[in-house]
C-alpha cells in the first residue's frame, strides 16, 4: 500500500519527468554532437596515386588533405621508375574523410642484393636450379679442361671471379666455368 502511494505522489512523477527529460536532452546531445565531431558526410575523393613519383603522390594527397604512409616494396617492377607508387589503398575514386591514411607500396630503387650460393663442385644442372631459386640468370658457360663434366668450376660476375657469398643485385647474369670432361 504504501508503494502504491509512493509511486502516485508528486515527488517521483516530478523525478520520473526530470528523468526523461535529461535522457532526452542527453540523448539529442549524441545523436546530433557525434555527427558534428566525426564530420559525418565531409568526403573528399582519393585521387589516382599510381604510377606517379613519390613526391608527386604526396603533393596531390596533402592537397586533398590526406596522409600519406608508406609501405616498404621488396618487389622491383623494371617496368615502372625507381620511387614510382605500384598500389595504393585505398583505392582511386573512394570517399574517405580528410586526414584518413592513404597506404602507398612503391617501386624499390632496384632489385633486392642477394648472396651468391656456394655452388662449387656441384653439376651445371643443379647451379642453375639453385642460381634460379635465389634469383639469379645464368649468363655465359664457359669450359675448361678439367674431368669433372659440367662440373662448375668457378663463379664470374662481369668478366671477373667472385666468391660463394658474394653480393649481388637479383637478375644479374652470373658466368659459370665448367669442366669439359676432358683431362
Amino acid at each position: 500500500m504504501k508503494l502504491l502511494r509512493f509511486l502516485i505522489s508528486s515527488v517521483f512523477v516530478k523525478n520520473m519527468f526530470y528523468l526523461f527529460c535529461f535522457t532526452f536532452i542527453i540523448m539529442f546531445m549524441i545523436f546530433f554532437g557525434l555527427g558534428f565531431v566525426t564530420q559525418h558526410n565531409n568526403y573528399v575523393k582519393v585521387p589516382r596515386l599510381f604510377g606517379l613519383d613519390i613526391s608527386k603522390a604526396v603533393q596531390s594527397a596533402k592537397s586533398k588533405s590526406l596522409n600519406i604512409i608508406i609501405l616498404d616494396s621488396a618487389k622491383f617492377n623494371p617496368n615502372y621508375p625507381p620511387l614510382t607508387v605500384l598500389e595504393q589503398f585505398p583505392d582511386h575514386d573512394k570517399q574517405v574523410k580528410k586526414g584518413r591514411k592513404i597506404y602507398l607500396t612503391l617501386n624499390p630503387v632496384g632489385y633486392k642484393k642477394m648472396k651468391v650460393p656456394n655452388i662449387i663442385q656441384i653439376t651445371l644442372r643443379n647451379a642453375e636450379t639453385l642460381l634460379n631459386a635465389v634469383g639469379f640468370e645464368v649468363g655465359e658457360l664457359i669450359y675448361k679442361d678439367n674431368i669433372g663434366k659440367d662440373m662448375v668450376l668457378e663463379i664470374r660476375h662481369e668478366g671477373k671471379k667472385i666468391n660463394p657469398g658474394h653480393s649481388l643485385q637479383q637478375r644479374k647474369k652470373i658466368d659459370l666455368v665448367l669442366g669439359n670432361g676432358k683431362k
